[in-house]
């Protein structure tokens, strides 16, 4: 079972009134160059799916490099700028590059790979190399 971590605020850590913890706190006083997807990856006896939520990211930004042993995803997500008189209320949409690597349970074939990217989700299916784990070895006779 995993935990989830959670650090709690001391006021002690924040020097100065309270709008300035809030400013800590508030997405519209931080800007990110850089920003997570998330993921789901699963397998199946002949294959391993990655899934990536990446809504916002056109499919000319994306950047799929991939061994044996690891996927890399990139890309950027480029913000929509709105007017110059509009002004935001609500900031949580994260924009700018991102790149996760991922590390498969299992070798797989390069040579069969399929990615499709539809609905804001990017699918990497990746055949499995069959390994034969057992083999039989003759016993000589040493006479």
């Amino acid at each position: 079972m995993s935990y989830i971590k959670i650090r709690f605020g001391n006021p002690a850590d924040h020097p100065g009134n309270k709008y300035q913890m809030f400013q800590s706190m508030n997405p519209l006083f931080s800007i990110q160059d850089s920003w997570k997807p998330q993921m789901d990856i699963y397998e199946t006896e002949e294959e391993i799916i990655v899934t990536a939520e990446i809504s916002g990211v056109k499919q000319e930004d994306l950047e799929i490099e991939i061994d044996e042993k690891a996927a890399r995803i990139s890309g950027v997500r480029k913000p929509s700028l709105p007017g110059k008189e509009a002004k935001y209320r609500l900031a949580e949409i994260q924009y700018g590059k991102f790149d996760r690597i991922i590390f498969l349970p299992s070798p797989i074939d390069t040579d069969q790979i399929s990615a499709s990217y539809q609905n804001g989700f990017l699918n990497l299916k990746m055949n499995k190399i069959k390994l034969n784990k057992f083999h039989t070895i003759e016993i000589e006779d040493n006479k």
